[in-house]
């Protein structure tokens, strides 16, 4: 079977590291039908449109696409491309699998963390207003039953379907009585119809610091919007950072797998970049598509590779170069699925 997807290899050292992870999935024998299209800074600069039409359809008819980092201006300029997509396809669980590869520079060792994130709700749903005359800018935080009943149910499900035994709902219940309130009390209300997985709650700010302590203690989280965002990023420093972590935004009948590392535009060119992120995302567009023996043969590889440590990229310690990192890989791929 051949898959139809978008691919976008999106700013920076997206063209690079999305090259590389390209090559690495198709190591597996899986065959894709790539409809390369643009998206971010360089979409804007060619076409006047960060997010172009043809981008937009592209996914509307894969319902898959495939993409790298993108360049959201701060502070002004379009708002996050990403963040328009996951709105534009209802991508309302964003899912991030943090685990310790060996030789990374992470603090611990054997991290094995889920991150469930609400992905179109909260403070991002961008509904903002500014009062030019008072100088006041307000962000409405907006939590709805259905969205929060569908993040937390799909944290549970998920969390089931790959054996684990603990989910901790993340919130700011203590302060934010509404919109944390409904948010803590849906995740009670869902929790005994799965009596297999421990349910426990955290407020953000404590779980903040339980990770930075005690990280092997927890198991599988599902939280907000913004929460999430912020504990991504923190668990992706446990294990080595924002380079060797992947992605999935997933719907109901529509997900994109991405890099959630930046786009480094001042090493762009040089390959010496580090495709482990976008390697990962791709493991997991894999076992999204039932293709688990292939996203199994993506994993033990980047085990090897990361355990003989011979072709390592430059963050790593590494001298290896892109290309000669995607080199290793693809020779273990093609090992692990003979």
């Amino acid at each position: 079977m051949t898959y139809n997807a978008t691919l976008i290899p999106g700013d920076g050292i997206g063209p690079e590291v999305v090259a590389a992870a390209v090559r690495v999935v198709e190591a597996t024998g899986v065959s894709f039908n790539w409809d390369e299209q643009q998206a971010g800074i360089g979409a804007y600069d060619d076409t006047g449109n960060p997010l172009p039409q043809a981008t937009v359809d592209s996914i509307e008819r894969t319902r898959l696409a495939f993409k790298g980092p993108l360049t959201t201006p701060v502070g002004t300029g379009f708002r996050s491309i990403n963040v328009r997509i996951r709105q534009l396809f209802d991508l309302y669980a964003n899912i991030r699998p943090c685990e310790t590869l060996p030789n990374t520079k992470g603090p611990f060792e054997g991290v094995d963390l889920m991150l469930y994130r609400e992905n179109t709700e909260g403070l991002y749903a961008g509904i903002e207003h500014f009062d030019e005359r008072l100088q006041i800018a307000d962000s409405i935080n907006r939590i709805t039953r259905a969205g929060s009943e569908r993040i937390i149910r799909y944290a549970f499900e998920d969390a089931q379907r790959r054996g684990r035994k603990r989910l901790t709902l993340v919130h700011k219940a203590n302060i934010l009585k509404e919109t944390g309130g409904m948010f803590l009390k849906i995740g009670r209300e869902i929790a005994p119809e799965f009596p297999g997985i421990e349910f426990d709650d955290r407020i953000i700010d404590n779980m903040a610091m339980q990770l930075v302590i005690r990280p092997s203690e927890y198991d599988a989280v599902v939280t907000t919007n913004m929460f999430g965002d912020i504990l991504s990023d923190l668990m992706s420093g446990l294990v080595g950072g924002l380079g060797v972590t992947g992605s999935a935004n997933v719907g109901k009948d529509c997900a994109v797998f991405e890099a959630v590392h930046g786009s480094a535009p001042d090493i762009a060119g040089q390959g010496v970049a580090n495709p482990t992120a976008v390697v990962r995302s791709g493991e997991m567009m894999l076992r999204y598509l039932g293709e688990n023996g292939a996203a199994e043969a993506v994993r033990l590889a980047l085990h090897d590779v990361y355990s003989d440590a011979k072709a390592l990229t430059g963050d790593l310690g590494g001298t290896a170069t892109t290309t000669e990192f995607a080199d290793a890989l693809v020779d273990r791929v093609e090992a692990h699925s003979a």
